[in-house]
């Protein structure tokens, strides 16, 4: 017997991809929720409380029980309400879809949000470091594993098609603030036409946040970011702000890490 959706609160920020995974899961199951957001440079008690140990948003409260990490809130609606499922029915293809999502989080994640909080040489190397996990994805499209699929979760979104496409309104980011393509259409035209295709479908739509907001705000923190790397002279606490603020830049960032801030 599934669960009811009733009580459901989701704690997020409106520049998180991570929240934004969360949000489109639960907008393809029809389930309704109260949405918190979260100052993160002041975090709330509710928010500290249900995720002590990290301190981060997505958190999703289900009847008032927490439940935190992005990827592990998907699996969780999946398997509560199965309904328009997002993971595969196969075990062996639900394995397939949590290793692209592992590598999402643990390679491409981390590279994209590299080349943000970066610039001269070092920028260049983490865009090389984008495309080579790139290629990785293309292949898979072309002979691999998601061969023919209009999506990665065969002919609708699934789980994997949300960690990849939600944040992908950065490389608006990147092209505008720092003049950095990522995905080009010549280079990787399969993966290409799966982003303009997931961008398009109107859920997706529904929880893109506005360009000219997210590039005020990309512009800001990438300059407070870069300021902060420059500075040779620091003391304790100028080095660890400029840690958290990295951290949370990275985290909002990048096409898909694991959580964040």
């Amino acid at each position: 017997m599934e669960q009811s959706p009733s009580c459901l609160k989701l704690f997020g920020s409106w520049a998180s991809s991570y929240t934004h995974r969360v949000q489109l899961a639960l907008k393809l199951k029809g389930l309704h929720f109260e949405y918190v957001e979260e100052d993160l440079t002041n975090k709330s008690p509710s928010l500290l409380l249900h995720n002590p140990v990290y301190k981060k948003v997505p958190v999703l409260l289900h009847l008032d029980r927490p439940i935190v990490e992005s990827v592990i809130i998907l699996q969780y609606i999946d398997e509560t309400w199965t309904d328009h499922p997002i993971m595969p029915i196969d075990p062996h293809e639900r394995a397939i879809a949590r290793f692209w999502c592992h590598f999402a989080d643990d390679k491409l994640g981390p590279a994209a949000g590299a080349v943000f909080g970066s610039s001269g040489e070092e920028q260049k190397a983490a865009v090389c470091q984008v495309h080579e996990n790139l290629k990785l994805l293309e292949a898979e499209l072309r002979e691999g594993a998601f061969k023919g699929r209009r999506f990665f979760g065969g002919d609708k979104i699934g789980i994997l098609d949300i960690v990849l496409g939600c944040g992908s309104y950065w490389l608006v980011v990147f092209d505008e603030v720092m003049e950095v393509k990522l995905v080009d259409p010549e280079a990787f035209p399969l993966f290409h036409a799966w982003l303009r295709d997931f961008e398009e479908q109107k859920e997706v739509n529904e929880i893109i946040p506005a360009i000219d907001r997210l590039l005020e705000y990309a512009r800001g923190i990438r300059q407070l970011m870069l300021s902060l790397k420059d500075t040779t002279s620091s003391t304790t606490t100028t080095t660890a702000t400029a840690t958290t603020v990295a951290t949370n830049s990275n985290n909002n960032v990048v096409i898909g890490s694991g959580t964040s801030v």
